[in-house]
């Protein structure tokens, strides 16, 4: 079992940063992929980046393009996800969410069966 608590949402300008935070709680190995989604009102939830704790590796959605960065600190349980150069169209929930025992780490949501409750993210123009 593995429980996830996101913080960090709130409410920002065009052009402004966040950075998002997850604690992860439960058990996790070398083989966890942990990542990032978000979903907006209407629309289906998306992957945004992904982190493979056995090697490091990161994925990112095609839409960042360079804004934002996942990173983890594993003495501090905690994933991290800092947004620069935020648009209004990134306004969504993000959710974190966390799969140990894979050999698969992508942007998929059906990847993954342990999630946080979310963030609120609201970008304004």
């Amino acid at each position: 079992q593995v429980n996830l608590v996101e913080s960090g949402g709130g409410s920002v300008q065009a052009g402004g940063s966040l950075r998002l935070s997850c604690i992860v709680f439960g058990y996790t190995n070398s083989r966890t992929c942990m990542g990032w989604f978000r979903q907006a009102p209407g629309k289906e939830r998306e992957g945004v980046a992904v982190f493979y704790t056995g090697t490091g590796n990161t994925v990112y959605a095609d839409f960042v393009k360079g804004r934002f960065t996942i990173s983890r600190d594993a003495s501090k349980n905690t994933l991290y996800l800092q947004l620069d150069s935020l648009k209004p169209e990134d306004t969504a929930m993000y959710y974190c969410a966390a799969q140990p025992s894979t050999l698969l780490c992508n942007i998929r949501p059906s990847n993954f069966r342990n999630w946080g409750r979310g963030a609120q993210v609201t970008v304004s123009s």
